[in-house]
C-alpha cells in the first residue's frame, strides 16, 4: 500500500468494528499477537502433557484422577470437549488483549478517535518518505498542515529574519532570533492542532484592562527578569513567541535547544528547525536604487529587484544541514517570495548542501500576488527572482496553480499568479496542478497541496536534473 493511498481518518463504519482494526495490516499487532499465543499454547501443551501423564498413572478412584475427569469435560460428548474449551480460550483471549491495549494506550488518546485508528496512522506516518520543506510564512504552515496527515518524517526549515510583530520585539528586547513562523509551523505540526494552533497564537490583549496592567516593559526590565517581560506584562505577545523565548531560556540562551524542546513539549509530527541560529537581518535594493532593510519596510513596497542577509557568513542549523542530506524531497515554499522563501537559500552552507543533494527539488509558486512584495507578478516573475539570486539551478522542479475559479474574497486587493509561460527552457519542469482552497483564492488548499506533494515523490514523476557544480 503506497503512502499516498493512506486510508482516511477514522469514520462512523469503522467505529463499528473496533477488533478488526487492530488486525490490519501495518498496524504492527498481529506479530505480537502471533508471538503471545505461541507462548500460550507452549504452556498449554505442557499442561496437556501433565493431566496426560496424571491420567494414565493414577488409578481412577484416586481424587487427582476425578479432577482431571472434570478438567478434560469427560462428561461431554468427545467432539464438544474439544469445541468448547477452543471457543471459551478464543474469547477470553480477545477481551484479555482488547482490555489490555485499552488500558496501556489510553494515557496517549488525544481524542475522539479510536486507539487503533490512532494507532494504524501513525505506523503508516512513520514509513512515510522523508520530506524538508524550507520557507517560513503562513504558507509553510499550509503545507506542514496537510503533509502531517501523510508523513511523520518531516523537517520545517524556517527563516529567522522577521523583525516586526511580537517576534520583532522580543529580538529587539531580549536579542531571541525572531520565532513567529517557527511557532506557526509547531502549531501546524501538533498532534493537537486546532486546539493547539488557537493556544500558540493567541495573543495578549494590547488594551489595558480593568486592573489597570502596568505599561509594556523596556528591554533592560525584560532583561533582568530573566527573558520574561517584567510585571507580568505581556500585551501584544503570541502565547507562543513566550513560550519558545522561554524554554531557550531554559536551555541556558541555546535558541536551537529551545526549538528542539518545544518540538518535544508539544508533540509535534516530525520536527521545526531555525535556518539558523542567531537573528538575520534582510535587506532589499529596489529597481530605483532604493535600499530597505528589515523585513517588516521590505515586505510592503513592490519593485524588489535583489534581497540579501547579514550577517552573510552564518553557519545554518546542523539538523537542517543533515535533513536536507537525507531528504527524499525538498520543497521551497510556499510563503512570502523575497522575505521568507529566498532569504534562508541565500546562506552559502545550506545552499551548498541543496547543489550537492541527491533528492528532487521543487519550487511551490504561492496561488496569488502579494499586496508590495510581489504585486502584479505572474509564473514568469517568480521564477525570474529565482534566477536572479542563484537559485533557478537548485530546483527541478515549479509547482503552480492552475485552478483560477476559486472564491475570491470582495475588493480582495492581490490577484491569482498568472500562467504566463507553458515551459521553462533548459530550466526546472513545470508542473501544474489544482492547489487552491476553493473558498480562498488567495490561499493554498492544505489537502490538495500536500497530496500533490506526495505524488511526485511517489510516482517519482520529478527527477534531479544534472549534477550541479558546487558553489565557490
Amino acid at each position: 500500500m503506497s503512502v499516498s493511498a493512506l486510508p482516511p481518518r477514522g469514520n462512523g463504519s469503522r467505529r463499528g468494528r473496533p477488533a478488526a482494526r487492530w488486525l490490519r495490516p501495518g498496524i504492527g499487532i498481529k506479530r505480537w499477537l502471533l508471538l503471545v499465543f505461541l507462548g500460550l499454547l507452549l504452556i498449554a501443551l505442557a499442561v496437556a502433557a501433565l493431566i496426560r501423564q496424571i491420567y494414565r498413572t493414577t488409578p481412577s478412584s484416586e481424587p487427582a484422577a476425578q479432577v482431571v475427569d472434570v478438567l478434560t469435560l469427560q462428561f461431554l460428548d468427545p467432539t464438544l470437549r474439544i469445541i468448547v474449551p477452543i471457543a471459551l480460550g478464543v474469547v477470553l483471549l480477545v477481551i484479555g488483549m482488547w482490555r489490555l491495549m485499552s488500558v496501556v494506550l489510553e494515557p496517549f488518546r488525544t481524542g475522539e478517535e479510536p486507539l487503533a485508528e490512532l494507532l494504524y496512522q501513525r505506523r503508516w506516518r512513520a514509513r512515510g518518505p522523508r520530506i524538508v520543506a524550507i520557507g517560513g510564512g503562513r504558507g509553510l504552515s499550509v503545507l506542514l498542515r496537510g503533509l502531517k496527515e501523510h508523513t511523520s518524517n518531516i523537517t520545517a526549515v524556517v527563516t529567522v529574519a522577521d523583525d516586526g510583530g511580537s517576534s520583532g520585539r522580543l529580538r529587539r528586547e531580549l536579542g531571541v532570533p525572531p520565532m513567529g513562523d517557527i511557532r506557526d509551523c509547531i502549531a501546524a505540526l501538533a498532534d493537537a492542532e486546532p486546539q493547539m494552533t488557537k493556544l500558540l497564537l493567541y495573543r495578549f490583549k494590547q488594551e489595558a484592562g480593568a486592573s489597570g496592567e502596568a505599561a509594556l516593559p523596556t528591554a533592560d526590565a525584560s532583561a533582568a527578569n530573566g527573558g520574561v517581560p517584567a510585571n507580568g506584562d505581556f500585551r501584544g505577545h503570541a502565547f507562543g513567541n513566550l513560550l519558545i523565548t522561554a524554554l531557550t531560556d531554559i536551555s541556558g540562551g541555546d535558541f536551537e535547544e529551545g526549538v528542539r524542546l518545544s518540538n518535544r513539549v508539544l508533540a509535534v509530527r516530525g520536527k521545526v528547525v531555525p535556518v539558523a541560529p542567531v537573528a538575520l537581518t534582510l535587506h532589499a535594493e529596489y529597481r530605483d536604487g532604493t535600499v530597505l532593510t528589515g523585513q517588516e519596510q521590505i515586505a510592503h513596497r513592490a519593485g524588489i529587484n535583489r534581497v540579501w542577509l547579514s550577517p552573510a557568513d552564518v553557519a545554518p542549523s546542523p539538523e537542517a544541514l543533515n535533513a536536507i542530506a537525507e531528504a527524499d524531497l525538498i520543497v521551497l515554499g510556499p510563503g512570502s517570495l523575497y522575505t521568507s522563501i529566498i532569504p534562508g537559500l541565500l546562506l552559502p552552507e545550506l545552499h551548498r548542501a541543496l547543489e550537492q543533494v541527491a533528492a528532487p527539488v521543487v519550487f511551490i509558486c504561492n496561488v496569488a500576488t502579494q499586496v508590495g512584495e510581489t504585486e502584479g507578478y505572474a509564473l514568469s516573475d517568480h521564477v525570474d527572482a529565482l534566477r536572479r539570486h542563484g537559485l533557478l539551478e537548485l530546483v527541478d522542479g515549479v509547482l503552480v496553480n492552475d485552478n483560477f475559479h476559486a472564491r475570491a474574497p470582495h475588493n480582495y486587493p492581490a490577484a491569482p499568479v498568472r500562467i504566463d509561460v507553458t515551459s521553462l527552457a533548459g530550466g526546472p519542469r513545470l508542473l501544474l496542478r489544482d492547489i487552491v482552497d476553493s473558498a480562498k483564492a488567495h490561499h493554498h488548499d492544505p489537502h490538495k497541496l500536500a497530496a500533490a506533494v506526495m505524488t511526485l515523490d511517489e510516482s517519482r514523476e520529478l527527477a534531479r536534473r544534472a549534477a550541479r557544480t558546487p558553489s565557490r
